[in-house]
């Protein structure tokens, strides 16, 4: 079958012919034909090798993708659309063997240190499947990763009710934030960006204005036009450049707190001192707990019409290198590959 790989410790990715994972009866694995897998910020750091995705190199080769759904082929949920945790806990560590797998320090990833989505076939654990309502779209179901981690980023929050809000990356988490942030009755959603007109364009169709391009503007003078020169009550830094944390928390509010849930390139220079007489907070959000994947397909069913400007393109996997070149350069919002029958 064709797949997607990371063949080398080095930029760049290559679509080759793999074989089709196999299966033995000792396995609790399952097989699942993917429908529709998306490309994410991370599946772009890892084609240009960042240091921060360096921890793959004793995996590869290996077939990246991590945000899909598809169909399983055997037990339980045999026949069955299904979206998949791409954090495989390793259930033999105390956390795992006491039931509490939100605690496992032992994970491998789909897509990153065990072979992934951008493929007609993968191999995953079964307990690592959630059942997709015959409602939602393939199209948002492959959403449902990045949409947990929104999530997550607004439990970190806390209460955002009638909180003046930034969210500063216009991509999928950055959307997913707004999106969410919204609904739980923010008083007020900005969301910045850098020459992102594809990504502008989805956050318009999806509702939303105050809309911030800091190629034409500074930030502070951008947001300035929409909120009366006000501080931010909190802001969520979903960019992945570190020096935005810098100007986040210089329009923040005493008390107030920036979410970082972008991952970085490099590390970050900061003056504390403000952050401390302001009793400012910089939290850290990464990964939901496994109780979120239902909530959020839900979510997903309620929100549908908001949500699915989302995606603005579908691709055969066979033109994964267009894909790239089109999420790499910001002239899409979310682009999803999809394997066709000839790729098997």
């Amino acid at each position: 079958m064709q797949a997607l790989r990371k063949t080398r410790p080095a930029s760049g990715l290559e679509l080759v012919d793999v074989p089709a994972p196999a299966m033995d009866a000792s396995t609790t694995d399952v097989l699942v034909k993917v429908s529709a897998a998306g490309i994410c910020g991370s599946d772009l750091h890892v084609d240009d090798w960042t240091p921060s995705y360096a921890f793959i190199a004793q995996s590869i080769p290996v077939t990246i993708g991590h945000e899909f759904v598809g169909v399983a082929q055997a037990g339980p949920l045999a026949g069955r659309r299904v979206v998949v945790r791409p954090s495989v806990t390793c259930g033999v560590c105390a956390a795992c063997s006491a039931g509490h797998h939100d605690g496992c320090e032992r994970r491998r990833g789909i897509g990153m240190t065990r072979d992934g989505a951008f493929a007609p076939w993968v191999r995953v654990p079964l307990r690592n499947c959630v059942p997709v309502p015959d409602s939602l779209s393939d199209e948002l179901a492959a959403l449902t990763e990045p949409l947990t981690i929104s999530m997550q980023a607004l439990r970190i929050a806390g209460d955002v009710l009638g909180r003046r809000v930034l969210v500063m990356g216009p991509g999928t988490i950055g959307q997913g934030i707004a999106a969410l942030a919204r609904r739980a009755g923010a008083a007020q959603v900005v969301v910045s960006g850098f020459d992102d007109a594809a990504r502008f364009d989805a956050l318009r169709r999806m509702g939303f204005d105050a809309l911030v391009d800091v190629a034409k503007q500074s930030l502070a003078e951008g947001v300035g036009a929409h909120t009366g020169g006000e501080p931010f009550d909190i802001v969520f830094e979903a960019t992945g450049v570190p020096e935005t944390i810098t100007e986040a928390l210089a329009l923040l509010r005493r008390n107030g707190v920036v979410v970082v849930t972008g991952i970085h390139s490099r590390p970050l220079a900061l003056d504390l001192t403000p952050l401390v007489r302001n009793q400012q907070q910089l939290r850290g959000s990464f990964r939901p707990p496994e109780s979120d994947w239902p909530l959020a397909l839900a979510l997903m069913g309620e929100m549908d019409a908001v949500l699915r400007p989302m995606v603005s393109h579908v691709l055969p996997l066979s033109l994964a290198a267009e894909g790239f070149a089109l999420a790499h350069g910001k002239l899409a919002s979310k682009v999803l590959l999809k394997p066709e029958p000839g790729d098997e």
